[in-house]
């Protein structure tokens, strides 16, 4: 038997969890939460990075007319493998595997109304945040092998969960995906990206801190 459940947070992390059912052999010893312990194992990690959309908005509210911005969506999910282990009325739930997709998932780009689209003044704003999307991207890429160990070392430290008689083998599943999503290696990561995607925001605003329309009335 296979359960499912999918769960979303507000900023559009998401996590589903697929739990496979493994029958063992019975063993003949009254089994308590330390039991389980035995059947930990380390977690196979594979991390991808989603495919990522581009909007271009020209809000109706005026906007600073030289400039415009970009708001990006850092998503997460974790599909999420584990095995029970029946042992005689009671169950060890071991996280196996974790199936992570892990990156920028959607750009909206805000232009003020006033640029005609198309136009050469709208085209230069468009370039310019698209090096801000750019910038968020290899933020991403180059910080892979630091994602893919933050979610490594989350995964390792999640012990097999203990259900009792009476106990639901799918009520562990909310419980092993709050353990990864709040696990304090994952919410560090997240903030050494937020940080790096300042850092790379900044530098191309300082590298160029006007927009060039002079060759748009020419």
């Amino acid at each position: 038997m296979t359960l499912h459940k999918r769960q979303e947070t507000k900023d559009k992390r998401q996590g589903v969890v697929i739990l496979s059912l493994i029958t063992c052999l019975l063993l003949p010893v009254t089994v308590f939460a330390d039991d389980c312990l035995s059947y930990k194992i380390t977690p196979q990690i594979k991390l991808t990075t989603p495919k990522w959309r581009r909007d271009v908005v020209q809000p109706l509210t005026q906007m600073d007319y030289m400039h415009g911005n970009v708001i990006a969506t850092l998503s997460e999910n974790f599909d999420i493998t584990g095995d029970t282990i029946m042992v005689e009325d009671s169950v060890c739930v071991v996280l196996k595997s974790i199936d992570a997709e892990f990156g920028y998932s959607d750009f909206q780009v805000n232009i003020d109304s006033r640029h005609i689209r198309n136009s050469c003044t709208y085209n230069a704003i468009l370039s310019h945040e698209d090096e801000h999307i750019r910038a968020y991207l290899s933020v991403v890429d180059d910080m892979d092998a630091d994602i893919k160990s933050a979610i490594q070392m989350a995964a390792d430290s999640i012990m097999p969960v203990f259900v009792g008689i009476g106990g639901r083998a799918s009520d562990t599943l909310d419980e092993l995906h709050r353990r990864l999503e709040s696990h304090p290696e994952i919410i560090l990561i997240r903030q050494k990206i937020r940080a790096e995607q300042e850092l790379r925001n900044k530098r191309i605003d300082n590298h160029n801190k006007n927009i060039d329309f002079n060759e748009c009335f020419h």
